[in-house]
Formats: C-alpha cells, sequence, structure tokens
C-alpha cells in the first residue's frame, strides 16, 4: 500500500488549487488507499474531505451490491485474454486528518495524530498559535510543537527549491537535530520531488541528511493540484495572493505541473531506488489510526443544584405548561408535551433544550425580546420554555419533523434576538462558557461571479474598464450558456481575444473556490470540555468574538450540535413599540398575549396596507396580499412561505390562488399525497411538502431524501440538486404521476435550493407579521416612531414610512431643538392624542453622543444658537447640521438665519471672559436681511440634511408641469 501525506487544498487560501473533495474523488480514482489533507496551519478543509470519502464508501457499497446481484457490465471476456487497464472502481480511500505546520523558529512539519489524544494535541497547537494573531493569521513557534506533542506522529520538511540555503537542510540543522532527538521514533524526513532535474541529487542529500539525524525517510510528493491542468489556476492563485499580474510572477508560478496528486505506479516510479521511503508510508497509515468519526462531541450536562438535565427539563416545562395555560392545558397539549419529553430523553438531548432556554432567559431577564423560529415552532417544550410564541396547536406540524429518532439528526434551533443588543446575549454566553468551551462556527467566503471576474481579471492583466464591462454581464454569463460570445460582443469585446478566453474560462473554475474565513451569523458551539481540543479556535474580525474553523455544513456532518443565536430588526422594533404601548396607553404586551385573530388586522392587510410590516412588505407581497384575502393565522403562514423561489419557479402560486379562490377545483395526485397535501389545496408549499412528495410520491428511501435535504443546503455552493432530477421523475412515474406534476415539483424542490420556507419557519415569522400588523393597525404612530428608532430595516426609507404615517392620520412633528430627543418619540398632541416628534436620530452625521449633550443641557429651553454652543458645548459643525435641519425653527429662525448665525460661531468653545451671560454688554451685530427660501428649497434642504421632509411631496411641485392641463 502507498499513500499520500502531504496534500495542500484550496484552504491554504490562495495557494491550494483543487477541492478537498476533489482529492478524495482522484485516489478513489488512482487507486491511492490512503491520503492526507494537510493545508498550512489549518485543519479547516478536512471535514469536506471526510464527508466526501463517506460518500465514494456508500457509493462504492451500492456499486458492490448491484455487482453482486446483477454481475459485471459488458461483454464477458474470454478465457486467454488479458484484463484491459481499468480506474479502480472499489477503492475507497481513507482520510488521515493533517495539518502542515509552518514555524516561525523552525523547518516546515507535517503533523498527524496517531489517536484523540493527538488530534486534541494538534487542535489546541492551532488554537494557540491563531489566538495570538490577527484573524486568517498563525503564529507558531518550536516550543508550542514541543508542548502539544502527544499522540502525534511528524514529517519533516526539508527544502525542496535546493539542496541547501536559509530554509534549506543545513538553515535548520540545529532545530532539526533538536527535533529528531525530542521526536524518536515518531518523525520521518520527507523525500519530495522537486522536478526541476535535480531530484537525484536532491534525493541523495536528503538521505545523507537523514541518515545523520536518525530518521527513516518517507517519500511524498506535496501535491497542490489533484490533476495537471490546474497549474494555470494555480498561478493565478498566486498572483491574486500577491497582488501582481501572472506575467509578472516570475519564480512564484510553478515551473510545470507535475505537483499534482500521483498514482501508486506514478510514485514507483518517481522514487525508483527509494522502495523503503514508500513502504514507510504504508508503517505510518498503520500508526495513524484516528479518524474525524471518531470526534465524540459532548455537549454542556447543564446540571445544576442537584437535578439531573432530564429532572430539570421536565420541571421547567411543566412549569411553562402552567405559565402558557393559566386556566389548564388541554388533554391534547399535555399528551404532545409528554411525547416530546420522552423522545427528547430517549435521545439525550435534554442538556440542548437547556442551553437555549437558558440563553432565552437570560434575554428576557435583560428585556431584550426574542423569538424561537425553524424547526422549534413545532415543540410544546420550546413553547413552554419560552423559546418560541407559537402555539404547535396552530398548525398541523409533527414534533418528528424537528427530532426523529430515525434520521438521528442532533436537533437545530434558531432564536432570533434584536438586532441592537444581540451583542449582549454573544458576550453572555462567552462568560457562562468560557472562550475555552464556547466559539461560533464559520462561514466560508467562496468566490462568486463579480469576485471571480475582478480578482482572476486583474491577475491576468485586463483593464479596469474590461473587468467592470465583465461584471456588468455577470448575470448574462452565469446564466445563459452558450450566450458568452454574444454577450461579448454586446459590451463591445472580442470573445476570439486569447487572453479574454482564457480568463473566463479561469474565472469558471475558480467560483466556488474559497476565498477566507468569515463568522457565522450566529451559530454558537459550546460544549462539556474543551471546545478547542475538538476544533481550532481563532479569533475573528470583530473585537471580543472568537471562531472556529468548520462552518455549519461541516459541524452538521459530525453531528455537533449547535445554537443560532441571530439578529432581527423587527424585534427591536416590536419590543420598542411594545414598550411605548405600555408607557402612553398602560397595556403590557408580548408576542403571546397579543390580541389573536383581529378582523381589524386582516381587514388591513387585505387592502396592501402593509408598509413596514414584517415579510409582507414588499411590492411581490402587496400585490399578492388582495388576491389571498388572509383572514386567519394560517392564511399569514402561507403568505409568508408562498411568495419564494421554490413555489414560483414551481408554478405552485396561481393554481393555490385559484383554488382557494373556487375557480379550480381541488384535487389530489393520490390518496397518499392528499394528506401531505390537504392543508394547502392540493398545491405544495412547503419545504416539507417537497421532502413528502419525494419520500411518498417518488419512492425516495429516507437516506435519499435526507441527501436531498442536504443539497439543497448547499445548493448555492455546490448545485447538486438537479443530480436528483433522473431519480425523482423515475420514481414518480412509476407511483402513476404525471410528468408534468413531476416535472413541477422538482422544479418546486430547485426552487427551495435558493430559497424556500418549511412550514414551522413560515408559521414563527408568520406570528411577527401579525404582531407587527397588529400595531400598525391599532397604534399607528407608535409603529412608524419604532420603525424609524430601528432603522436601518426593511425595504422602506424614513421619508416613506413619515408619509405613511401621515396618511394614517398620524401628526408627524420636526426636530426641534428645544423639543427633540435623540429617539423618535410619542408626545401628547394637545386634543387627547399622540403626536410622533421627529428625533435627532433624524438629522445625517449627528452622533447620538451631541444629541445627549443637547438634551442634558436643555434645562428650560435654548433661546439661540450661540446659547446651544455656550451650555451644550456642541462645536460649530453639530450647529451647522441641526440649521440645515431646520432644528431652530423654534426660536423665530429660518432655516438661512439659523445657519448665519451657526457659522459665525467658529471657536470649539468660548473663552473663559465670555462664557457666561454677558448682561447686555456684548457687541450687537446688525441683523442680516437673508432672502426667503422657496418652498423647493425647503423641500431640497430637508432631504438633504433628513433624507425626509414634512413639507410638500417633491412631485408636488412639479405637478402643474407633469399635468398643465389639469385645470381645466
Amino acid at each position: 500500500m502507498v499513500a499520500e501525506f502531504c496534500i495542500t487544498s484550496n484552504f491554504t487560501f490562495l495557494r491550494g488549487a483543487s477541492h478537498p473533495e476533489e482529492y478524495m474523488r482522484r485516489a478513489a480514482m488512482v487507486g491511492l488507499e490512503a491520503v492526507a489533507i494537510a493545508d498550512v496551519n489549518s485543519v479547516a478543509g478536512i471535514v469536506r474531505a471526510h464527508t466526501e470519502a463517506r460518500e465514494i464508501a456508500r457509493k462504492v457499497s451500492e456499486r458492490q451490491r448491484f455487482d453482486e446481484l446483477t454481475g459485471l457490465i459488458g461483454p464477458p471476456r474470454l478465457d486467454g485474454m488479458v484484463s484491459p487497464e481499468s480506474a479502480s472502481i472499489y477503492t475507497v480511500p481513507r482520510l488521515i486528518p493533517a495539518a502542515r505546520l509552518v514555524l516561525c523558529d523552525g523547518p516546515p512539519v507535517t503533523v498527524l495524530p496517531e489517536t484523540r489524544r493527538g488530534w486534541a494535541s494538534l487542535c489546541r497547537m492551532l488554537s494557540k498559535g491563531r489566538l495570538r494573531a490577527e484573524k486568517g493569521k498563525c503564529i507558531l513557534n518550536l516550543t508550542d510543537l514541543l508542548d502539544h506533542c502527544d499522540g502525534l506522529q511528524l514529517i519533516l520538511h526539508p527544502s525542496t527549491q535546493g539542496l541547501s540555503g536559509p530554509c534549506g537542510a543545513s538553515g535548520w540543522a540545529p532545530f532539526m537535530t533538536r527535533l529528531a532527538r525530542r521526536f524518536a521514533g515518531r518523525m520521518q524526513m520527507g523525500l519530495t520531488p522537486g522536478y526541476d532535474g535535480e531530484d537525484n541529487a536532491r534525493f541523495a542529500a536528503r538521505t545523507l541528511e537523514a541518515e545523520r539525524l536518525g530518521l527513516p525517510l518517507i517519500a511524498t510528493t506535496a501535491p497542490m493540484m489533484h490533476q495537471g491542468r490546474r497549474r494555470r489556476l494555480a498561478d493565478v492563485l498566486s498572483a491574486i495572493r500577491l497582488g501582481v499580474q501572472v506575467d509578472a510572477l516570475g519564480r512564484e508560478a510553478l515551473a510545470n505541473a507535475e505537483q499534482r496528486l500521483r498514482s501508486v505506479e506514478e510514485m514507483m516510479r518517481l522514487f525508483s531506488g527509494y522502495e523503503a521511503a514508500l513502504a514507510r508510508t504504508e508503517w505510518l497509515v498503520k500508526q495513524c489510526n484516528f479518524s474525524l468519526d471518531d470526534l465524540h462531541y459532548e455537549y454542556p450536562s447543564e446540571v445544576a443544584k442537584g437535578e439531573t438535565a432530564a429532572e430539570r427539563l421536565r420541571r421547567l416545562a411543566y412549569k411553562g405548561l402552567r405559565w402558557r395555560y393559566p386556566y389548564g392545558a388541554s388533554e391534547k397539549v399535555r399528551g404532545m408535551l409528554e411525547h416530546e419529553l420522552a423522545l427528547i430523553s430517549k435521545l439525550n438531548y435534554e442538556p440542548y433544550f437547556l442551553t437555549v432556554r437558558d440563553v432565552v432567559n437570560f434575554a428576557r431577564s435583560q428585556n431584550i425580546l426574542c423569538q424561537g423560529r425553524g424547526s422549534a415552532a413545532n415543540s410544546v417544550v420550546c413553547f413552554c420554555l419560552g423559546v418560541t410564541s407559537v402555539s404547535p396547536e396552530i398548525g398541523t406540524m409533527v414534533f418528528e419533523r424537528f427530532i426523529s429518532e430515525a434520521r438521528n439528526e442532533p436537533p437545530d434551533i434558531d432564536v432570533d434576538f434584536e438586532h441592537e443588543r444581540r451583542e449582549e446575549v454573544i458576550q453572555h454566553i462567552y462568560e457562562r462558557y468560557g472562550r475555552h468551551r464556547a466559539g461560533l462556527c464559520a462561514t466560508v467566503v467562496h468566490y462568486r461571479g463579480k469576485r471571480a471576474i475582478r480578482e482572476v481579471g486583474r491577475a491576468m492583466g485586463l483593464t479596469e474598464d474590461t473587468i467592470s464591462a465583465l461584471s456588468s454581464q455577470l448575470w448574462g454569463f452565469f446564466s445563459a450558456t452558450g450566450l458568452e460570445d454574444e454577450r461579448m460582443r454586446e459590451i463591445g469585446l472580442d470573445s476570439r481575444d486569447h487572453r479574454l478566453q482564457q480568463t473566463m474560462e479561469l474565472v469558471y473554475e475558480i467560483v466556488g473556490f474559497p476565498r477566507h474565513l468569515s463568522q457565522h451569523v450566529g451559530g454558537f458551539i459550546m460544549t462539556e470540555g474543551r471546545l478547542d481540543e475538538l476544533v481550532p479556535i481563532e479569533n475573528a474580525t470583530m473585537e471580543d468574538r472568537t471562531v472556529i474553523c468548520w462552518d455549519k455544513d461541516d459541524i452538521d456532518s459530525l453531528g455537533i450540535l449547535k445554537v443560532d443565536v441571530l439578529s432581527l430588526g423587527m424585534l427591536t422594533c416590536i419590543r420598542k413599540a411594545f414598550d411605548m404601548v405600555e408607557q402612553h396607553h398602560n397595556q403590557f404586551l408580548t408576542l403571546a398575549s397579543l390580541p389573536p385573530e383581529d378582523s381589524k388586522v386582516y381587514d388591513m392587510l387585505c387592502k396592501a396596507d402593509s408598509i413596514g410590516v414584517f415579510q409582507v412588505e414588499s411590492r411581490a407581497q402587496m400585490n399578492f396580499l388582495p388576491r389571498m384575502k388572509p383572514r386567519n393565522f394560517y392564511d399569514l403562514v402561507i403568505e409568508v412561505a408562498i411568495i419564494r423561489p421554490g413555489p414560483i419557479q414551481g408554478d405552485m402560486v396561481h393554481p393555490y390562488i385559484r383554488r382557494r379562490n373556487g375557480e379550480e377545483q381541488v384535487t389530489f395526485p393520490s390518496d397518499a399525497l392528499g394528506e401531505v397535501l390537504g392543508k394547502t389545496l392540493g398545491v405544495p408549499l412547503f419545504q416539507e411538502q417537497a421532502m413528502q412528495i419525494a419520500i411518498i410520491g417518488a419512492g425516495f428511501s429516507p437516506e435519499e431524501a435526507d441527501r436531498l435535504r442536504r443539497s439543497l443546503a448547499t445548493f448555492k455552493k455546490h448545485g447538486n440538486v438537479s443530480e436528483f432530477y433522473d431519480r425523482f421523475m423515475r420514481g414518480m412515474r412509476a407511483n402513476g404521476y404525471d410528468n408534468d406534476f413531476a416535472a413541477r415539483c422538482f422544479s418546486q424542490i430547485e426552487g427551495f435550493g435558493s430559497y424556500g420556507f418549511p412550514e414551522s419557519h413560515a408559521a414563527s415569522f408568520a406570528l411577527l407579521v401579525y404582531a407587527s400588523a397588529w400595531i400598525k393597525c391599532h397604534h399607528p404612530g407608535i409603529f412608524a416612531c419604532a420603525l424609524l428608532n430601528s432603522q436601518p430595516m426593511g425595504f422602506y426609507a424614513p421619508a416613506q414610512i413619515v408619509r405613511d404615517a401621515r396618511e394614517h392620520g398620524v401628526e408627524v412633528r420636526p426636530v426641534d431643538i428645544n423639543e427633540s430627543y435623540w429617539d423618535n418619540v410619542m408626545e401628547p398632541d394637545g386634543c387627547g392624542g399622540l403626536a410622533l416628534r421627529l428625533g435627532f436620530r433624524q438629522v445625517r452625521r449627528l452622533r447620538e453622543d451631541d444629541a445627549a449633550w443637547i438634551t442634558a443641557a436643555r434645562g428650560n429651553g435654548y433661546l439661540t444658537v450661540e446659547d446651544v454652543w455656550r451650555r451644550a458645548g456642541l462645536p460649530p459643525h453639530v450647529l451647522t447640521r441641526l440649521a440645515e435641519a431646520d432644528a431652530f425653527a423654534s426660536l423665530g429662525l429660518a432655516r438661512r438665519e439659523a445657519l448665519w448665525e451657526a457659522k459665525a460661531i467658529t471657536a470649539e468653545k468660548p473663552l473663559p471672559l465670555f462664557a457666561g451671560d454677558m448682561d447686555g454688554e456684548g457687541i450687537i451685530e446688525p441683523a442680516a436681511l437673508l432672502p426667503d427660501m422657496t418652498i423647493g428649497e425647503q423641500v431640497v434642504e430637508d432631504y438633504v440634511a433628513m433624507r425626509l421632509t414634512l413639507r410638500q411631496h417633491p412631485v408636488a411641485l412639479l405637478r402643474h408641469l407633469l399635468t398643465p392641463n389639469a385645470s381645466n
């Protein structure tokens, strides 16, 4: 057996030229039985290789079963005939986790864990190096390797670029001697070809060096790509990394395409005469028994005050049941609760639910509004724990879609928090568990169209004008295969130009390559033991954030639980609105206590009066609302889910409306699918229904359906949903469904790959739709005030929000130096109602600190612009911004007069002698006679200063020009 231990994937960013998955597939093709992905100071790509290895094992197992049942495909081979050469179709390469350590004071070393303990040592070492450096970098010293060496095998790498030198054998000789003594029996010296015609001399020198150090040689080709055709892309990646053009790479360019993954035969040829170095690879494979399957993730136990996790969860669940149902819960709800608790106990998920509950409980203790969504809406336990405010009785969802014993998948609960205060929750998690036990997931930033065109174009030497022109045709290139030449001609480029052709080929090739790691929006990993012994931890760009190097798909593949701590601007808006309702109307509201099924709310939505309302404020939703005519909560669930790419692409919207309005008969393709599609009138709208159609209609096994679901989750990165098309259509036809219905169903499934809603997710969002619509219906002024105070968010600018509020009868008052605060507020209107007073936050480029000084020093009010300068200590440029916003109008100063006075103040603060009241002894300047501004000028200045106006609409000033005969 021959193995390759020093593979560099594209997770050594801008160096490796192949995906980890490509290496695994290539290894299977060329017959390598073991390979090690060893990226530089990183294990970020290992899980992807591990997942691909499992997929290869599954396919090989299926092929072997097929061959056993049917025999080999093709004509029989006659006796005596020599078997033709064939690719290996039964090889399942074993992945050996590894990392290539680049030390600041020592030679590069590839580290391979022998055991679980060795993996922990590697992770802690990488964590130490990354936490002492800024994001994306790693500072490792020789002492770090010496301190964390338990359970590790090492391969020492002298330089391949020459026989000696500062980084060659002689340069690192003192360090290598120390390492050889320290790791006796666990260190090999890598024998790597340089492909420069000096390999014989190089191998001889390495042999002498290894004998001197007492180290065995081990053969490795150190691949940078899985196939030689990636050489051009490897050079482009180097050019991007170095910030130069490919033509200027010089020695940084690959001399040839030899640094590729080699077959067993090729390695035997390359290392002819050094067979012992090849044999050493088999020995090392036997020493490295660790697999990522050995990672036994331990969730925090959440034991408290002598209670086990199960006892505590049961107690809190029944306590919450009494809170949610003060007059007693129905037998149905009690039965659902017991059923869920039993299933949770069977799968040992109690600590997970308790963690989510404790995070939510902290948020509520700090008056931070939060709402569970996604699958959590299926759960009575989550409802009783306060994680979600959606009662599971509302829908027809079942808990098994949330947690399934058959699927053996970890649960996934997403919790949204106010976007302005989520950081408090994140820091609470770090404080409670410690940074050595908690970290955010990573997000892999991949090359997409615009970035690929921009960076590859620059590396290939295209002009900025050409790059901009190519970027302008992004959708033309990536959505209309075969029309590239036509698109080129449209923007004035010659598609026959060789450099341009090469550039576009490389752009297509680099799309999907990882560019760097970023942090997940909120997926937290927490462990009972040390997280940095499970996966390396590193610093995020944001202060006080640490992240792991695996993304959500990686941890899902390994069965690691995460808690999604997400942010939602509408929750900020709703919480601020609830506070104002309580302040001005003495009515305490929560998401769960809102008056249900209010007909006035549905009447408002049926008229598409939904500016600012969560999820139904887009033009598409506003056009659909009068056709949908929602009259109950479940109608809102459908409203949220239906205007999505899945149902639209599958042509499900119009059939549903026709059936809902009685224009088309409700029919079902079969009785079996009728049970799945009954609540949506025979039309699949939800992601769960699409999956059920695959299982019931197309005969997918649970394993196939799970693979389809996972492909949906990764569609944007890998685009592999369509590989199920033939299987789906074949299964639908076999079960008696017509091709048109089957094609539309699969088209919907592909649409879900872009963006689709499960029913439980839609139910959680529908509650926020109802809550925001209820506030807008009954308290339009408060709703507008809360929206303005929560900006930026939503579709609409402050000017549109203010105009909508005025159309609902709300009096909106301007920014006033003596009346406004930082936030917009509601104040008595003098007629028993409330008026909306615009706050200083609406003034562009005005800081909250400046507004605080204005309000703190205001006392009984300011009298002049100079008065504000003296008492609040504001610099002249802030006074100018206030004057531009017409904030001094209540002092009898027009905008130009206030600007005149503000511009006269040039010092940052008054001199001590003149700081107090002058008692009329100051110099009185003659008044400036400034012309009045026209209404048009006022409107323009309002928009410049505040992006809104309380005067006329700009178009109203042009109406006599747009409709000159209107008076007739």
